[in-house]
This record gives C-alpha cells, sequence and structure tokens, in this order.
C-alpha cells in the first residue's frame, strides 16, 4: 500500500515526534527535521505530498521552506504552524504557496481538517469588534519585519525605534484576537 509522504519541520523535537506518530497512525509516511538546512535536503530527495512547517524555526523563518517545496512541487499541500500568528505572516504563507496557516495549540485532527479542505470558507463569522490596539502594534510591527525580510535592524530604523526595544516586543507572545 503506498502511503502519502509527509515532511514534518518543527524545532521542537518532543512536538515534531508527537505530531510524526499521530499522522503516521492516519495513514502517513513521516518524515521529521529540526532545521531548514536538513529539511531542504530531504525535501529534494523526497518531494513530500504534504509538509507542515513552523514558522519560526530557531532563528530561521519557516517561509523559505514554503517557497522552495512550493517550486520543487506545485502540488505539494503545506500547513504553516505557529505560536506567534499574525496576519501579516499568514498573508505572507499563502502568497508563497502554502495551504493553511493554522496557529498553535493544534492537533493532528485540526491538521487533517486543514489538508481535506480544498476551498476557502465564504461563511466564515466576521468579528464584530475591531483588533486592540495591542494587536495592532503586533500586526504592524510584524508587517515592516516581513518588509525588512526578518532584518531586526532595519525594521527597529524603519519603525524609529530602539532595536532592543523591538527585540523585547518581539519575545513577547501575541496578543490574543
Amino acid at each position: 500500500m503506498d502511503r502519502p509522504s509527509l515532511l514534518i519541520v518543527d524545532d521542537d523535537e518532543v512536538f515534531c515526534d508527537v505530531l510524526a506518530r499521530a499522522m503516521t497512525k492516519r495513514g502517513f509516511d513521516t518524515t521529521c527535521t529540526h532545521n531548514i538546512k536538513t529539511a531542504i535536503e530531504q525535501a529534494e530527495s523526497l518531494i513530500p505530498e504534504y509538509a507542515i512547517i513552523d514558522l519560526k524555526l530557531n532563528n530561521e523563518s519557516g517561509l523559505s521552506l514554503v517557497e522552495k517545496i512550493r517550486e520543487l512541487d506545485p502540488g505539494t499541500r503545506i500547513i504553516v504552524l505557529t505560536g506567534y500568528a499574525s496576519i501579516a505572516t499568514a498573508v505572507e504563507a499563502i502568497k508563497l504557496g502554502a495551504t493553511h496557516y493554522l496557529a498553535k495549540p493544534v492537533d493532528a485532527d485540526d491538521i487533517m481538517a486543514a489538508f481535506e479542505r480544498t476551498a476557502g470558507n465564504t461563511d466564515i463569522p466576521i468579528s464584530p469588534h475591531p483588533l486592540s490596539v495591542e494587536r495592532l502594534e503586533w500586526e504592524y510591527i510584524h508587517r515592516i519585519l516581513a518588509e525588512n525580510d526578518d532584518n531586526i535592524s532595519a525594521t527597529a530604523k524603519a519603525l524609529n525605534m530602539h532595536r532592543r526595544t523591538l527585540q523585547r516586543k518581539l519575545s513577547k507572545k501575541p496578543v490574543q484576537l
């Protein structure tokens, strides 16, 4: 029986192993890696049908991996996972070829549902409340960071902010929507 190939890339090795076991039980032939370099090597040899990529891999962005995997096979279904969800990174992930973008915590059932969804949902509810000032700041900082290719110094300069202040803001979890 031919099992679909799944590449899981997350720097949290325990999470990666648990997720790999859960996805193997759901019928996938899984491969785990924990950094971009190894993930690219695996993707080039494996050409996975499915991929789950953490957005933040140590000090690197998983978005570069999304782009690389999409170049290898435009048909690969890619899900980006993150504990640091923002509108800017969600938009960039989709533009680069991700199929879905999910905020952690997620479980294998959430991922399976995302892999199975092939179209958008026009019935998704629209919040009656605008974003908080704190959330708007978080979104704005991450948009400028993305525009500066994740360069902290360039982003701090663009925001007219001290570099350490920016680093402190970036180290905090995002404000919930």
